[in-house]
């Protein structure tokens, strides 16, 4: 992979596989937060959420943002906006498979 140039817009990711697992935009998954670090952790820890980008930071490392299904406010992470998108590392995210298996 080339490296990112940082005078230029980073590489936007459509998908990514990590320890063998797919993980691309839009798709379906269920959050399982490490460590309970915060409260957030705590009250995210099984929702369920949708994969609204993948970014790579400078040490390589791949954080999945994502926006919670029954978040009311879930247009605001779409759009990108803090409070609304929430960032976890690919082991603490489960893969749900078909964008049909989850309810809007």
């Amino acid at each position: 992979m080339d490296r990112w140039d940082p005078t230029s817009e980073p590489p936007k990711l459509q998908s990514v596989r990590v320890a063998g697992v797919e993980f691309r935009l839009g798709a379906p998954v269920r959050l399982w937060p490490l460590g309970a670090a915060d409260i957030i952790d705590l009250a995210l820890k099984g929702k369920t959420a949708i994969i609204t980008a993948i970014e790579q930071d400078f040490e390589d490392k791949i954080h999945l943002a994502v926006t919670v299904d029954d978040d009311p406010g879930r247009d605001l992470g779409v759009a990108g906006k803090p409070g609304h998108r929430f960032f976890f590392r690919p082991e603490e995210v489960e893969p749900l498979g078909d964008e049909s298996e989850v309810p809007p």
